[in-house]
């Protein structure tokens, strides 16, 4: 018999019945004959509303007290989905984070795991019963609840498997797995049938909503075989694993894209060292997190210094650029709001050549400009205008074959 740890989220819980299809498909997972630990979200909706009603008493909550507030609607999904199980037949018995003590530090809204006691669920596991584990949430050496952050329940349930050591972690969504790209964008899009932990780090990072990227960190430091699957149909979903021998051999697994990006540039600096940091010091100081970043040196003596920052970080970023401007010894600071980022990822690349200059080629056939470029071992990515965005994602699908499943 083995162990699963299953996760589902918000749209999963959203209502009554699809609590109790949670419940007949975790039951389907008993009679399989596995143990099955379960992990869920707070209804869809519930944490935004939670949070409003907060926000109507003060702009500002205090951290300790809203973690208090947010971290009953996964309460609520607990107890009605092992009330569900129990009516089935099936014994359940539902914790809260602090009650199976999932020990946190102290960063209320965005708390990391620290460690699980994990003896209480396999007493129940060992008793036939079902888990069934608040996401999103912990306690911290004080005794104080806290959660964390959004998508927090990915981690939970990754946490979970490695504390309990199960053969797998299984995430439900309302996809049926991870995608050559977002299907909305390019029809032709593929199911993978597997994918590298390095892969989906990757693309999770730069724009994939399919997986909190914390997640997926935890899942492949301490080893933990992942899956997607939908809660709505029947498939294998995707498994993300280690890279092996006998997994298709891609040159790209995946395109991701940001629409949330801005660019910034510094022109006409004095190109003496330090300039890097007399610009992004200011930037860090306000707590804005810088992307890409481009330094051209021209034959004058200056320097034109180029990053991107999170739209939504973008007009106090060029606020304070603009202010620090004589200082810094710039001639101007300019700013544009309408780039998007798309990024190509892949194993592949590590033994392809070739790879960026078919981008290239791609997308200036297609009349698309490249305004920026960053590379690692596994990704390319490149910065082009807002309005082709669709288009660069679908000529990139096509110019590498993305539909078609690999030869193995």
């Amino acid at each position: 018999m083995s162990l699963i740890v299953q996760k589902y989220g918000g749209t999963s819980v959203g209502s009554i019945e699809r609590i109790e299809s949670v419940a007949e498909k975790v039951i389907g997972y008993r009679k399989r004959g596995h143990d099955v630990v379960v992990v869920v979200s707070a209804m869809s909706g519930e944490t935004d509303r939670l949070l409003g009603l907060a926000k109507a008493i003060s702009a500002r909550p205090p951290p300790r007290e809203l973690d208090v507030l947010l971290s009953t609607g996964e309460q609520v999904t607990i107890a009605l989905l092992s009330i569900a199980l129990e009516k089935r037949g099936q014994p359940a018995r539902s914790y809260t984070g602090g009650q199976v003590q999932i020990r946190t530090d102290s960063a209320f809204n965005k708390a990391r795991i620290e460690d699980i006691e994990a003896e209480h669920m396999r007493a129940d596991l060992a008793a036939g019963r079902v888990v069934v584990v608040a996401g999103f949430q912990g306690v911290d050496g004080q005794g104080n609840i806290t959660t964390l952050g959004r998508g927090g329940s990915d981690t939970t349930a990754v946490a979970l498997a490695a504390a309990l050591k199960a053969s797998e972690c299984q995430i439900f969504t309302d996809v049926d797995g991870v995608y050559t790209t977002d299907p909305r964008v390019v029809p032709q899009a593929r199911r993978l049938d597997r994918i590298t932990f390095e892969e989906m780090l990757e693309l999770a990072s730069l724009g994939s909503k399919v997986l909190q990227i914390r997640s997926v960190e935890f899942a492949g430091k301490y080893n933990v075989p992942l899956r997607v699957l939908s809660s709505f149909q029947e498939g294998e979903g995707t498994l993300i694993t280690f890279e092996e021998e006998k997994m298709e051999q891609a040159l790209i697994s995946g395109i991701a894209f940001n629409r949330d990006e801005a660019k910034l540039t510094v022109l006409g600096v004095p190109d003496r060292p330090g300039v890097a940091f007399s610009i992004l010091g200011h930037i860090a100081d306000a707590n804005i997190e810088v992307d890409m970043i481009i330094q051209n040196i021209g034959q004058d003596g200056t320097t034109d210094f180029t990053f991107t920052v999170n739209r939504n970080e973008y007009e106090r970023a060029l606020e304070i650029l603009t202010a620090r401007a004589r200082e810094l010894g710039a001639r101007e600071v300019v700013g544009d709001n309408k780039i998007v980022k798309i990024s190509l990822v892949g194993v592949g690349m590590r033994s392809h050549a070739g790879i960026a200059s078919t981008m290239f080629q791609a997308l200036a056939k297609e009349g698309i400009n490249i305004r920026m470029i960053s590379t690692s071992e596994i990704k390319i990515s490149v910065v082009v205008d807002e309005k082709y965005l669709e288009l660069g994602v679908r000529t990139l699908h096509d110019a590498f074959h993305m539909d078609k499943v690999p030869a193995v």
